[in-house]
């Protein structure tokens, strides 16, 4: 890709900020004498994860390809404090704290940021070395959109690039297209071949449409007897996009334009993340859980956990745990939502209910790698069935383990869907979490969940 045609730059995106953060947790521990046992391990590991997303999601980078150095350096202790707060949440949430020397912590918190600085600053030297006499390619666009003009915008505001945009081409006449862009107009798309033999010309962006193949061939065999490089950027934006990303199949090109958040690494922090909130969470409440199964088997008759079929991670049938909450167990082709007063629920279930202590069993299914603990909540396949034909994209939401929490939980879509417009809103919910997907925003989730069942604001 142009924009990290710099190896060591696109390297250290991913890898040098963790890579400094646990590699100093390591230092601090040893020079002050403690042992580095697996309590410190567990939280080098959950510190990599945390900080690589974090450090992802503020754009580090960017200002650094900007040139500028305030900016960049506010930016590595801004990360860095989000990344110590999201700790700290945990640690006081599970007591994991009180297995740290609070004397480690501390060091490691203070001199951590001046370490990720003097990081940043050598390979940023290093970066610059390799860049040292290289040189900026001229550059033209075909076509003349709104694609065309972020390209332009994109270019001009990263030096880091070493791109010129020497003009643009386009068949419309200066007056149709309402200064799109902010480059010269170099004349029609049949002037575009000539210029650049003529000019010789780096690098040529056509940003002509996809409906307009045959003309864009015409203009790759145009421009073969020159030796510039040639980038189709196709009009893809035009659709829907969740999780777009480009890849290659062998050599052969492939945009994704529906595609899971979850590959690569992202998987194995989802996965990292799951099992150690479950494996704490399930350990914490070990001996409530047990009272509430005993407190299910004595007041009404029925199985202590409830078992329904519902659809998990690309559509597949699952089977999900509850705390049974009726006095029935329905899970055929015709299955009732619980409804405000429903005589199905049992006296001690609209506790359950109330609370949402009856979803609890769910962190075994999350251990079990069939739900994560947010996600798109897993409806009854019944349900399922029915809204898959009256809503569109309603499947999309199973590209992802079904969740015992989600975005569209904490955001006021709970309970009864009586009315397709409220089932439309859950799932247009659902597929923001997928197209915004973060760590950091699964904690957040995370923390609004427990803030809403302390409240008692709970589905019925």
């Amino acid at each position: 890709m142009i924009i990290d045609d710099i190896p060591l730059i696109a390297t250290a995106k991913r890898l040098l900020d963790p890579f400094v953060i646990t590699a100093m947790l390591w230092v601090v521990t040893v020079l002050l004498g403690e042992f580095y046992d697996g309590h410190y391990l567990l939280l080098a590991v959950l510190t990599f994860f945390i900080s690589a997303h974090v450090y992802d999601e503020i754009e580090l980078y960017h200002s650094w390809r900007q040139g500028k150095p305030v900016l960049h350096a506010s930016k590595i202790l801004y990360g860095w404090i989000a990344v110590v707060a999201i700790l700290g949440f945990l640690g006081y949430a599970t007591d994991l704290y009180l297995e740290y020397s609070t004397k480690v912590l501390l060091v490691w918190i203070l001199t951590t940021p001046c370490a990720l600085l003097l990081a940043h600053f050598l390979v940023h030297r290093a970066a610059t070395g390799e860049l040292k006499g290289k040189q900026v390619r001229s550059v033209v666009i075909v076509g003349a959109n709104n694609i065309s003009a972020k390209l332009l915008n994109r270019i001009e505001r990263d030096p880091y690039l070493f791109m010129k945009i020497e003009g643009y081409f386009d068949d419309r006449v200066p007056e149709r297209q309402a200064q799109v862009l902010s480059a010269p107009l170099l004349g029609t798309v049949a002037d575009m071949a000539a210029y650049v033999r003529e000019h010789r010309t780096h690098i040529v962006f056509i940003c002509l449409p996809m409906s307009v193949q045959p003309r864009i061939v015409k203009l790759l065999d145009e421009i073969r007897d020159s030796t510039a490089s040639v980038y189709f950027v196709p009009d893809i934006f035009v659709f829907d996009l969740i999780q777009s990303r480009f890849d290659d199949i062998h050599g052969i090109p492939v945009v994704s334009i529906l595609e899971t958040p979850f590959l690569g690494i992202e998987i194995a922090v989802k996965r990292a993340s799951d099992i150690v909130f479950a494996s704490l969470i399930l350990l914490m409440l070990l001996v409530p859980m047990a009272l509430i199964a005993a407190a299910v088997k004595l007041t009404s008759p029925g199985p202590v956990i409830f078992k329904q079929r519902r659809y998990g991670l690309n559509g597949e049938e699952i089977m999900v745990y509850k705390f049974r909450s009726m006095t029935v167990c329905e899970d055929g082709s015709n299955v009732q939502q619980a409804q405000k007063n429903d005589m199905r629920v049992t006296p001690f279930g609209k506790i359950l209910r109330r609370t949402s202590l009856d979803e609890l069993p769910q962190f075994i299914n999350v251990l079990q790698g069939r739900m994560s603990i947010v996600g798109p909540r897993p409806h009854a396949v019944a349900h399922n069935e029915l809204y898959r034909k009256l809503i569109k994209g309603y499947m999309l939401r199973h590209k992802v383990k079904p969740g015992i929490t989600g975005w569209a939980q904490v955001n006021g879509s709970r309970g009864e869907t009586e009315q397709i417009e409220k089932m439309e809103k859950r799932i247009h919910l659902d597929i923001e979490y997928m197209r915004n997907w973060s760590l950091p925003l699964d904690v957040w989730i995370i923390f609004k969940t427990v803030r809403i069942v302390v409240k008692g604001d709970s589905a019925y």
